[in-house]
C-alpha cells in the first residue's frame, strides 16, 4: 500500500492522544516532533515502495520484525502486531506500526482491525488504531465503513476514516456521508469530513460547517477547525468567523477562538471578545481574563472595572480572581473582599476548589460566602467530609472552631474520631 502523507497527518491529528497530540485540542497543540518524525517513516516507506507495478511483492519481502512475511503466516504476523503495540515508547511504536502496516493486502486489513480491537484499544494505543484504520480508508474506504459502521461504536473508528478519505477525495466521502444519514437532524459523518477537508479545501470545509444545523455535531465540527483555523493568524481567524453567515455559528466559534487567541494575545483578545458578546462568547470572558491576568495583572483589572454591570463583568472578574486561586489563595480571597458587589457564588466555589488540596481550611473558610443556602450546605457537605477523610484530625478541629449550623455538622461523618 502506498501511503500518503496528507492522510498520515490526518491520522495524527484525529487521535488526539497516544503520543500523537499533547492535551486536548482546545487546550494543547501538535507535538510536531513526533508527528514530523512518523511523517518522514511514511516518506521512506514511499520511497522504498516507489511506484512500479509490483511495489507491494517488494515492500511484502522487506523484514518487518525478525523474520520476513514471505516465511511467517498471516496468524503469525498478527502476533507481530500485538508485540508492537505492547511497546512502551509510542515513537518506537509508531514507526514499528507503519513498517507492518505497510506489509498488509488489501484483503488483511478488516482481520488486522479485528486482531487489534480483540487487544483493546487503550487510550495509549489510538495513534496506532488510527493509522490502521487510515491506511484501509486509502485502500478500500467503503469496506472501512461498512466495518466501522456495523462494529464500532463512538464514531471515533468512523470518523477516522472518513477523515482519511475526505483528505484525497471529499466528494466521494460527502456523498457516502448523504447517502447513509437519514433525518433532519445534523449529520454526525460531517464532522470527520470537515476535520480531514479544513487543510485542503477550508472553504469547502467552512460550507459544509455552515449546512449543519444547531447541534452538538455542529459544535464537534467547529472544535475540529479549531486547529487550522489558528495556523491562519489573529486576523485571519476574526476574518473567517466575520463571513459567517449563521449568528449562532459566528457566536460559538467567537468563544471558542477568543480561548485559544487569548495565549498568545490576551489583551488583544479581550478588546475583541467585549466587542463581539454573544451568549456563548460571553461564557468564555472569564477564560480571556484569567490568560491575561498570568501575564499583565493591572492592565486586565483596569479593563474588568470599566465594565458595566453584568455577566461579562461577573465573569472577567471570575478569571481574575481564578488566576490566583490556586498558587495564591489569600491573594484571589483578598480580590473578592475588593469587589464584594461582583462576587457570585460560582466565583466561591472556583476558589474553594481550586485552593482545596493545598489549602483546606483557607478554602472551607470561603463556603460561608456561598449566597444560595442549597448550594453553600451542599459544598460543606462535600468539602467537609473530603477533609475528614484525608485529614481527620485537622479537619475536625475547624470545625469545632468555625461556630458551622447545627444542621450542616449533623451530616459530616466523623468515622470514629473522638
Amino acid at each position: 500500500m502506498k501511503w500518503n502523507i496528507t492522510s498520515v497527518a490526518a491520522a495524527c491529528i484525529v487521535v488526539g492522544v497516544a503520543g500523537f497530540l499533547a492535551g486536548k485540542m482546545t487546550r494543547g497543540t501538535v507535538v510536531k516532533s513526533e508527528a514530523d518524525l512518523l511523517i518522514e517513516r511514511s516518506r521512506v516507506v514511499m520511497n522504498q515502495r516507489g511506484d512500479s507495478s509490483d511495489s507491494r511483492s517488494a515492500t511484502s519481502a522487506r523484514p518487518i520484525r525478525p523474520g520476513s512475511r514471505s516465511i511467517a503466516t498471516f496468524e503469525e504476523r498478527l502476533d507481530n502486531m500485538e508485540e508492537i503495540i505492547r511497546g512502551e515508547n509510542p515513537l518506537d511504536r509508531g514507526r514499528a506500526m507503519l513498517s507492518w502496516i505497510d506489509s498488509l493486502a488489501p484483503d488483511e486489513f478488516e482481520s488486522a482491525v479485528e486482531r487489534f480491537r480483540e487487544l483493546g484499544p487503550t487510550q495509549n494505543r489510538m495513534g496506532e488504531y488510527a493509522m490502521l484504520l487510515t491506511a484501509w480508508a486509502e485502500l478500500d474506504p467503503t469496506a472501512a465503513l461498512a466495518y466501522t459502521t456495523e462494529k464500532t461504536r463512538g464514531g471515533m473508528a468512523t470518523g477516522t476514516v472518513l477523515t482519511a478519505w475526505a483528505s484525497r477525495d471529499p466528494e466521494a466521502a460527502i456523498a457516502w456521508a448523504k447517502a447513509n444519514h437519514e433525518g433532519d437532524e445534523a449529520n454526525p459523518y460531517m464532522i470527520g469530513i470537515i476535520r480531514g477537508m479544513v487543510e485542503t479545501d477550508p472553504a469547502r470545509a467552512t460550507e459544509l460547517l455552515q449546512d449543519l444545523p444547531f447541534s452538538g455535531e455542529r459544535g464537534r465540527a467547529l472544535q475540529a477547525m479549531i486547529p487550522h483555523l489558528m495556523e491562519m493568524g489573529t486576523e485571519g481567524a476574526k476574518n473567517w468567523i466575520a463571513g459567517l453567515t449563521d449568528e449562532k455559528l459566528r457566536d460559538g466559534a467567537t468563544a471558542r477562538l477568543a480561548e485559544e487567541m487569548a495565549k498568545k494575545d490576551p489583551s488583544g483578545t479581550a478588546e475583541w471578545l467585549l466587542s463581539n458578546l454573544g451568549e456563548n462568547s460571553t461564557r468564555s470572558v472569564d477564560e480571556v481574563f484569567s490568560e491575561w491576568a498570568k501575564t499583565d495583572k493591572a492592565a486586565a483589572l483596569d479593563s474588568f472595572e470599566k465594565l458595566p454591570e453584568g455577566d461579562a463583568r461577573s465573569r472577567a472578574f471570575r478569571g481574575l480572581v481564578i488566576s490566583d486561586a490556586r498558587e495564591n489563595p489569600q491573594a484571589a480571597i483578598a480580590l473578592m473582599d475588593s469587589y464584594p458587589q461582583d462576587v457570585t457564588d460560582r466565583t466561591v466555589q472556583h476558589v474553594i476548589w481550586s485552593s482545596f488540596d493545598k489549602n483546606p481550611d483557607v478554602a472551607a473558610s470561603q463556603i460561608g460566602k456561598i449566597q444560595d443556602e442549597g448550594s453553600r450546605n451542599r459544598m460543606y457537605d462535600r468539602a467537609l467530609n473530603a477533609w475528614l477523610s484525608r485529614d481527620p484530625a485537622g479537619a475536625k478541629t475547624w470545625i469545632n472552631s468555625a461556630n458551622l449550623p447545627p444542621d450542616v455538622v449533623q451530616k459530616l461523618d466523623f468515622g470514629n474520631q473522638p
